[in-house]
């Protein structure tokens, strides 16, 4: 029997990696994959070659530049050129490759600062976008507006799904480029082995995970050596309402969407309605969760917040209705993510 020939752009990556487990795990193994040393999908000659030696006919396109607020508000070029480079690349040479259909991947901060909550897929273009990721927000409408303009124009089949804040295996924990979650397990690991008076395996994890901020180290520094009552710092108020995806859920929800019967999905040109929300219909606030992360990781020291950071957008919280209509609903509870995000966060 013939098998798809299936393309997974940014496979390396937190999302990229989840579907390819679940394509395999489906018995799809024409898996097409590219290291970014192999294939620089910035590079428009580069892609033009690669979809034309190896014609895929589905495309994963999960590979982008992303980050967390502080990465985002340090390296806003990098993060509007990249994105807006690799989408466009990719989805321009699958319509000239022939590709039977495409899956786009953004992120649900392409909806106004001040959206509705939940954010409907109508929200979009209503409002002024969050400053703190506007370059990536507006990379990530770029890549709806590419899809839903080639299927009009061309007739293709290209999809394009917003998840909202993910999480899981394969997360980054480096705190200048990190997540929410992947930064407070982090934070709150380190500040559990401050409190254990640990410092050897606190140096032993910035060798692995990356630089400890100078503020957070000399916090950490302070428990561990003279004893004082267990602290950590996190950045903003607290109160910011936000939703968490397991990965294996978006990556579930990837391949649910992809394989929809054209009908069924009915929204490939339709203005303002062409892409579909992916998330859990369920948020907390920040500071809520630092209590849940806290559990998880075993840290029973006093949690602080630092009203001068940036808190973001006060709320997102998706509007998954269309999502469910079409027969996907998360599964994995946020109590159960964050034990296996820890426990992936251990084996590192």
């Amino acid at each position: 029997m013939t098998q798809t020939r299936i393309y997974v752009a940014g496979h390396r990556g937190m999302v990229g990696s989840a579907i390819v487990r679940v394509l395999q795990q489906r018995g799809d193994n024409r898996i097409l994959t590219r290291t970014h040393a192999e294939l620089d999908l910035t590079d428009q000659a580069a892609v033009r070659a690669f979809f034309e030696l190896e014609k895929p006919q589905q495309v994963y396109l999960a590979a982008a530049r992303v980050g967390g607020i502080h990465a985002n508000n340090t390296y806003p070029a990098e993060f509007i050129y990249q994105n807006l480079m690799i989408e466009a690349n990719v989805i321009h040479e699958a319509w000239r490759a022939g590709v039977d259909r495409l899956l786009f991947l953004g992120s649900s901060c392409i909806y106004p600062r001040l959206a509705p909550q939940p954010m409907p897929e109508e929200a979009l273009l209503t409002g002024t976008l969050e400053p703190t990721n506007e370059p990536y927000a507006i990379a990530k409408i770029a890549g709806i507006k590419l899809c839903e303009s080639y299927n009009r124009q061309y007739g293709t089949d290209f999809r394009s799904v917003m998840p909202t804040n993910l999480y899981g295996p394969g997360d980054n924990y480096d705190l200048l480029d990190s997540h929410v979650i992947p930064a407070m397990i982090r934070k709150l690991h380190l500040a559990k082995l401050a409190a254990e008076h640990d410092w050897s395996a606190i140096e032993q994890d910035e060798a692995r995970h990356g630089t400890i901020p100078a503020d957070l180290k000399r916090q950490l520094y302070e428990t561990c050596v003279s004893g004082a009552e267990a602290s950590i710092t996190l950045w903003g108020t607290g109160t910011p309402r936000r939703e968490f995806l397991h990965v294996d859920d978006m990556a579930e929800a990837s391949v649910h969407i992809m394989n929809l019967d054209r009908s069924v999905f009915a929204l490939h040109t339709e203005p303002m309605r062409s892409h579909i929300n992916v998330g859990t219909g369920e948020d907390v606030t920040i500071a809520d969760l630092a209590s849940v992360v806290a559990r998880t990781v075993g840290y029973s020291g006093r949690i602080e917040f630092d009203p001068d950071k940036p808190d973001g957008t006060p709320r997102k919280l998706l509007d998954v209705s269309r999502l469910e209509s079409r027969g996907y609903h998360a599964q994995v509870t946020l109590d159960h993510g964050l034990e296996d995000a820890y426990g992936d966060f251990l084996s590192r």
